[in-house]
């Protein structure tokens, strides 16, 4: 993951700041009118700072939803095979009348009569098989992770394992919201969420293994 960064609600602190203005043009005195700006400043600064995480009560988090305020995020997410493969690989894991298609565990014997019409994870000499990886303090929650199925690569000639090379995740860096506690005083149980860059594993090649002098 690259960096985090709290995500603070849209106009925190705008009307603070307007009051603090028409405060300070409504007071009798200009000194008076400053005393009592300064008062309310603080006043608003403390409030922001209760409230700078954003924090959401958990009524307002039923069923795993999103925030309204971050809805507009998803559009951002829906072009991510990790996302877009999800509804395929649940369908797959609730489909009792036909066999799965990922449900290799070890290396496959490579036959080219067979995997000819196969997506490209099947006809890889680096083959891999996705799987749902689900986080509750992640949105989104549910992400396709690849996961290589050989710890080397399949010869093509014999459609066997060798270990000439070695089967390696492709990585593909990812922003995502991370839910985490609220812990201000006062402010009650909540969530806040901060932005997070992780890594997904989105396919498996080969690569020349590294040796050890």
């Amino acid at each position: 993951m690259v960096r985090r960064r709290p995500l603070p609600p849209p106009g925190v602190g705008r009307k603070c700041l307007e009051q603090v203005e028409s405060e300070h043009l409504a007071g009798g005195t200009w000194a008076l009118a400053s005393l009592w700006s300064l008062l309310v400043a603080l006043m608003c600064l403390a409030w922001a700072d209760a409230r700078r995480p954003g924090c959401f009560s958990t009524e307002e988090l039923q069923d795993g939803e999103m925030p309204v305020q971050f809805r507009s995020w998803t559009s951002s997410w829906k072009r991510h095979d990790s996302v877009q493969l999800v509804p395929f690989l649940e369908n797959e894991q609730n489909s009792q009348s036909r066999p799965r298609r990922h449900h290799s565990h070890g290396c496959p014997n490579l036959k080219l009569q067979d995997v000819q019409n196969g997506e490209v994870h099947e006809r890889s000499i680096s083959p891999w098989e996705y799987h749902i990886n689900k986080d509750e303090d992640r949105y989104p929650s549910k992400l396709a992770f690849a996961k290589c199925l050989c710890k080397g690569c399949i010869d093509a000639k014999t459609g066997r394992e060798t270990t000439s090379l070695n089967s390696v995740e492709v990585l593909q860096s990812m922003m995502v919201l991370r839910r985490k506690a609220c812990t201000h005083s006062g402010s009650g149980a909540g969530f806040f969420f901060e932005e997070e860059y992780i890594n997904v594993p989105v396919a498996c090649t080969c690569v020349v293994p590294r040796y050890s002098s």
